[in-house]
């Protein structure tokens, strides 16, 4: 049985970037001042926005994408992809002068990642951008947002989903430690890693005692529910009286590329809004995760709904 026979299609609307990704395969991660060789080198596209929107589509959402692109060639590559999966993109704009965003990653032989980041067009998203998807957002079950686009975009985007009572959750990657209290107050789930929850609460997360800490002071600045998701050992939830952990599935990981992106795309295809199906869920988007894991890549790792069988 797939899990996607046990819930309804979500109508999700994603607000965040566009990057084409350089992979850079390396033995280890290089020393300051060393020169190291390449063992592979290959592109693909990428970026936490459309990394989440892809995901969301192909767990079996209805998805609009919000974003913006450069006149280059790289847009071309990524609109192309898009198409492919059927991605809504009508708000997927052009902006005249910043090229589409790129993604430099440093990929080593235990599939671990450092990523080097050029913003390009994805930092020109404007607030009239965002009131021009209003009704599109309006009539969404949940809007996704990530931190690789201006802040002031994603505050409007949260304002008009909630007036609008629609389900809103932040990732708050790239790590930021000065989120807005306002945006942290527009938000039904925040879902940080270890590395971002410490960023915002200055509590490094390394047990289920700390990841409950966290969660505490997440909760104290505003946001109603928090997933902490910690890599191969699983994730963490706290809805504010209960919480819990749903552990990872055990697999062999050949790039982490994209397996948060994964998990909130599907994640937020399978969670009903009253959260009652929390720890499915969980178990859902986290065996998205463990099969985009298991290839290199961003956007071509992540699977079909029919692929993820619980």
């Amino acid at each position: 049985m797939y899990f996607k026979e046990e819930f309804n299609m979500k109508k999700i609307v994603v607000l965040g970037s566009i990057n084409v990704d350089t992979i850079l395969n390396i033995a280890r991660l290089p020393l300051p001042g060393e020169t190291m060789a390449m063992s592979n080198r290959s592109t693909a596209g990428g970026g936490k926005g459309a990394n989440q929107a892809i995901a969301a589509v192909r767990a079996g959402s209805e998805t609009a994408f919000i974003s913006k692109i450069g006149k280059d060639h790289a847009a071309d590559f990524m609109i192309d992809t898009f198409k492919e999966d059927g991605l809504n993109i009508e708000h997927v704009t052009e902006d005249e002068t910043a090229g589409t965003g790129k993604a430099y990653i440093l990929l080593d032989d235990n599939g671990q990642n450092s990523i080097l980041i050029y913003g390009g067009a994805n930092q020109t998203i404007t607030t009239e951008d965002i009131k021009n998807a209003s009704e599109t957002i309006a009539s969404a079950d949940c809007l996704i947002t990530e931190f690789e686009t201006p802040l002031e975009a994603s505050i409007e985007a949260f304002k008009i989903a909630k007036a609008n009572k629609v389900l809103t959750i932040l990732n708050p990657a790239p790590a930021k430690n000065n989120i807005p209290e306002e945006l942290l107050k527009l938000s039904d789930i925040i879902v940080p890693n270890e590395t971002e929850a410490e960023a915002i609460t200055g509590i490094k997360v390394t047990d289920l005692d700390s990841m409950k800490k966290a969660a505490k002071k997440l909760h104290t600045m505003g946001v109603k529910h928090v997933i902490i998701t910690v890599g191969a050992n699983g994730a963490f939830y706290s809805l504010g009286e209960e919480d819990g952990f749903v552990n990872a599935f055990k697999v062999n990981t050949v790039d982490t590329t994209a397996a948060g992106d994964t998990f909130i795309g599907y994640l937020a295809s399978a969670l009903n809004s009253d959260l009652g199906n929390i720890e499915e869920a969980m178990k859902f988007a986290s065996k998205a995760s463990s099969i985009t894991v298991q290839t290199q890549g961003a956007q071509n790792s992540i699977p079909y709904v029919k692929n993820v069988k619980i």
